[in-house]
């Protein structure tokens, strides 16, 4: 725009200076006065109504959309090195002990003198919460999240066995062998107990409920046996115990008193030996 009003002045100027017969003009001015209208259209061209020039509009680039992050990645803890954004962090020992809020040159020292390396653990609190790790503690880390969400990420199967309440023993215990195993392996198994030919049908669920029993391993329910089909069928889904269920189970068996254990109980039936009869022994 400003070399388009330089022109305009000169080509004013010219035609006053030499007149109005173009003839004795000089190239330069003739130069000048062709390119006049030429200045006003491209000025009027890049400037808009409003005053603001339209070739220098632009509008802001629309921001960009964050990558949704694969659920089936694998999450992952590593050290943040020697570059600590900020001048004072809350600091975790290698030991799980609140060192307190310390500045960063301080940590870098600790860092060096015991071969450590700094893990992110808050980065939204005030201060931010880092720990001190060895790279076997960070190794180690790695592996119980990966193992976590392995788990998390795996999809639970469901086993389904079926027999009748009629069944020979020695066929029972063979099935219930296999669901053992399948309980081995984290699924999931739905057991359906239908009544047998010329069997009642009632106290169908108690049935079901003593066959579970009857199970080496520890189970815990998704379901409990319930009545099914008018009460010609129970059913009920076992899963895996929880970590919690078997540290209770743990606990109780260890809680027990000398005396239930067999061997106590044997003892307390046996009627006490005489000093006649262990002599005659």
């Amino acid at each position: 725009m400003a070399a388009g009003c330089v022109r305009l002045v000169l080509c004013h100027a010219v035609k006053t200076v030499y007149g109005g017969t173009l003839g004795y003009w000089s190239a330069t001015a003739r130069t000048l006065i062709k390119s006049e209208n030429t200045c006003i259209f491209a000025s009027a061209r890049g400037w808009s109504s409003l005053g603001t020039q339209a070739d220098d509009t632009h509008p802001n680039p629309a921001p960009k959309k964050k990558k949704k992050q694969d659920p089936r990645a694998r999450t992952t803890i590593s050290s943040v090195g020697r570059k600590i954004p900020h001048p004072e962090i809350r600091v975790i020992s290698e030991a799980g002990e609140n060192l307190g809020i310390m500045h960063r040159g301080e940590v870098l020292r600790r860092m060096d003198e015991k071969g450590l390396k700094l893990v992110l653990l808050g980065e939204h609190q005030d201060p931010p919460v880092y720990r001190l790790m060895s790279g076997r503690q960070i190794h180690e880390e790695q592996m119980k999240m990966w193992e976590k969400q392995k788990a998390k990420a795996a999809p639970v199967q469901v086993k389904e066995l079926t027999f009748s309440s009629g069944i020979a023993s020695h066929d029972l215990t063979i099935k219930l062998k296999q669901v053992e195993s399948w309980l081995e392996k984290k699924h999931h198994v739905k057991i359906t107990l239908r009544a047998g030919r010329n069997t009642p049908t009632n106290n169908l669920d108690e049935n079901l409920q003593q066959i579970v029993e009857q199970m080496e391993v520890m189970v815990g329910f998704v379901s409990k046996p319930k009545v099914i089909r008018d009460g010609q069928a129970a059913t009920c889904v076992l899963r895996p115990p929880s970590a919690k269920e078997l540290s209770k189970n743990q606990r109780d068996r260890t809680s027990l008193p000398q005396s239930d254990s067999p061997q106590a109980a044997k003892d307390e039936t046996s009627p006490p030996v005489t000093k006649e009869e262990s002599l005659q022994q």
